[in-house]
C-alpha cells in the first residue's frame, strides 16, 4: 500500500459519506436496509441511555445495559456473562477502507488448466483502534453487509444488503496514549464477511488492540465463487494486511500512525479463516495428502503447491510477527489437509474454539488440529451441545424469516450472545498471556486453569473439590464447556 493510498478521513461507511445517521432515516430506512424496526429502536434507545462516560456499552456481571427496547448489540453482555467479557477501559474507533494486493493469481477466472491470469486484488479491510470520544458522543455506528452467498447461489440465496447496529464512533481519532497496541487480524469463513464477528472485534480493540477485519475477495457474502480462490488466498491475504498495517504503523500520513505493534500481531480465523491461519501459524499443506487431491478437485491446478509443507515457497510465506493464532471451528482437520508433520510445525500459543456437534469444520476435525500442534502451547474451548456459529454475531433481524440466512448465524441449540460472552472472556485471557505479560495458566483455578476440564463438574456437589466455578464466571453460569491444554512437547 503506497501512501498516495491511505484512506481518506471519511470513508464509504462513514457518516459523512451517507449523511449521517438522523433518528427519522435510520427508523424509516431501516425496513429497506433489513434494520427491523426494534433493532433501529435499539440504537436510538442506547443513545439516549448513553448520557454517562461510558453509557451504553458494557457494565458488571450480574447487571445490564442492554437497551429498554428492541434486542442486544452484537458483542452486549448479558448479565451472566463471564468477567473477561466487559469491555476494556478503551472507546472503540472504527474506520473501513480497501486496500489493494498487486499481481495476484486470479483463481476466479482459472479453468484448472494451462497458465492463470492475474489481477490487483481487492481486500475491503474494517480497522478498530482505541479512540479518543468528546463529550458524551454516542459510541455507536452502523455496519453495511448483504445476506446471500455469492451470484451462483442468488436464485435460492438473494443478496440483499441490510445494515446493523455496532459500539464504535465512525472515524474518530485514535488514542495513542498506551501505544503501539498488538494487532489482531480478523478473518473470516466462505461465505463471510469483515463484520461477521463485531462481537469480537469491537471488544478485544476496547482492551488496548488494533483489530482489523479482512473481506477476502471472491469469499463474501456478496462475491463468493470457486472455492480454489480461498484455498490460495487466505494466508496470501493475512500476510499482505499484515505487511500493510505495519506500513500504516510508521506512515505519518496514516490514522495509524505509532499504533500498530506489527511485531505481536495474532490471526483469529473463523472457519475457512481458520485454514488460512494455521497455514499462517506453520503448517504447510500435505502433499501426500490434500495436495494429492484437491487441486483437481477444485480446478486450483499448481496454484496451492507454493502452501506445501516443507517446500521453499512456503517457507519464504512464513511471516515471523505471527506470534498466536485462534482458531473458531477451523475447517479443514478432516480431508488430510495437514499431516502430523506438517502440524508439528506450528510453534506459536493458538487457541481452538469449537462446537461438539460442529457438522462444517465438524468436531473430529478441529481435534486433530489441536492434538497435532504438539510444538505449540495450546487450548481448545469446547461449547457443548455448539455447532459452527459459536462465534458468529447473533442472527440480524432481516434474517427472521429468512431460514438458510438465519441458520448461517444463530446456533441452533444455544444462545449466540452467550457463546459469545464466554469467547470474549476467553480470547481476551488468552492474548492478555501472549501479548500482555499476564499469566492465566499457572495458579489453580485461573482463567485458564480451571480445576475442572469440564464446568459442569464445577456446580456438581458430588465431585470434589465442589463448589469452585470457573474463574471469573458467577455462580451457576459455568455449564456446558470445556477447556483443554496441553503444553508442548518436551515442555
Amino acid at each position: 500500500m503506497t501512501d498516495d493510498q491511505q484512506p481518506e478521513s471519511a470513508s464509504p461507511d462513514s457518516p459523512e459519506s451517507h449523511g449521517g445517521l438522523t433518528r427519522r432515516q435510520l427508523l424509516a430506512g431501516g425496513a429497506v436496509l433489513g434494520l427491523s424496526a426494534t433493532a433501529a429502536g435499539s440504537i436510538l434507545t442506547s443513545d439516549a441511555l448513553a448520557g454517562g462516560p461510558r453509557g451504553g456499552e458494557h457494565c458488571p456481571p450480574g447487571q445490564t445495559d442492554f437497551p429498554s427496547l428492541g434486542y442486544p448489540m452484537p458483542g452486549d453482555m448479558r448479565p451472566d456473562a463471564p468477567e473477561l467479557a466487559a469491555r476494556g477501559p478503551f472507546h472503540v474507533g472504527v474506520r473501513g477502507f480497501t486496500v489493494t494486493n498487486p499481481g495476484q493469481i486470479d483463481m476466479a477466472n482459472y479453468s484448472g488448466t494451462g497458465e492463470a491470469g492475474t489481477y490487483d486484488r481487492p481486500l475491503p479491510l474494517q480497522v478498530w483502534y482505541p479512540a479518543i470520544r468528546h463529550g458524551h458522543e454516542p459510541e455507536l455506528t452502523a455496519y453495511h453487509d448483504t445476506l446471500g452467498s455469492g451470484p451462483a447461489s442468488a436464485a435460492t440465496r438473494p443478496i440483499i444488503p441490510f445494515e446493523f447496529p455496532g459500539r464504535a464512533l465512525r472515524d474518530a481519532k485514535p488514542d495513542a496514549s498506551a501505544g503501539p497496541y498488538p494487532l489482531l487480524i480478523v478473518s473470516h469463513g466462505y461465505p463471510g464477511s469483515n463484520v461477521l464477528l463485531t462481537n469480537i472485534t469491537e471488544n478485544i480493540a476496547s482492551k488496548g488492540y488494533v483489530v482489523v477485519a479482512i473481506n477476502h475477495t471472491d469469499s463474501t457474502h456478496a462475491d463468493a465463487t470457486t472455492f480454489a480462490s480461498t484455498l490460495r488466498n487466505r494466508m496470501l491475504d493475512d500476510n499482505f494486511v499484515l505487511q500493510t498495517m505495519a506500513n500504516l504503523g510508521k506512515s505519518w500520513k496514516s490514522f495509524l500512525k505509532g499504533m500498530v505493534d506489527a511485531d505481536k500481531t495474532a490471526i483469529l480465523g473463523y472457519s475457512m479463516g481458520g485454514y488460512g491461519a494455521v497455514l499462517a501459524a506453520g503448517a504447510g499443506l500435505s502433499t501426500s495428502g490434500f495436495l494429492s487431491w484437491a487441486p483437481a478437485y477444485w480446478n486450483a491446478g499448481p496454484y496451492l503447491n507454493s502452501l506445501a509443507a516443507g517446500s521453499t515457497d512456503y517457507g519464504a510465506l512464513l511471516d515471523p510477527r505471527i506470534k498466536a493464532v485462534v482458531l473458531a471451528g477451523p475447517w479443514g482437520g478432516t480431508y488430510g489437509t495437514w499431516d502430523a508433520t506438517g502440524l508439528a510445525g506450528i510453534k506459536v500459543p493458538m487457541l481452538c474454539i469449537v462446537g461438539d456437534q460442529d457438522q462444517t469444520a465438524t468436531y473430529p476435525g478441529v481435534q486433530i488440529i489441536f492434538n497435532g500442534a504438539v510444538h505449540s502451547d495450546r487450548y481448545m474451548l469446547i461449547h457443548q451441545q455448539g455447532d459452527h456459529e459459536v462465534i458468529a454475531n447473533p442472527a440480524p433481524p432481516i434474517t427472521f424469516t429468512r431460514w438458510r440466512e438465519y441458520v448461517h448465524y444463530q446456533e441452533p441449540a444455544l444462545d449466540n450472545t452467550r457463546t459469545n460472552n464466554v469467547n470474549q472472556h476467553f480470547v481476551t485471557a488468552f492474548l492478555d498471556q501472549t501479548f500482555k505479560g499476564k499469566d492465566y495458566s499457572t495458579a489453580a483455578n485461573d482463567y485458564l486453569n480451571p480445576i475442572h476440564e469440564n464446568s459442569n463438574d464445577s456446580n456438581n456437589y458430588s465431585v470434589k473439590p465442589y463448589g469452585t466455578p470457573w474463574k471469573g464466571f458467577p455462580v451457576w453460569s459455568a455449564v456446558g464447556l470445556e477447556l483443554r491444554h496441553q503444553k508442548p512437547q518436551g515442555s
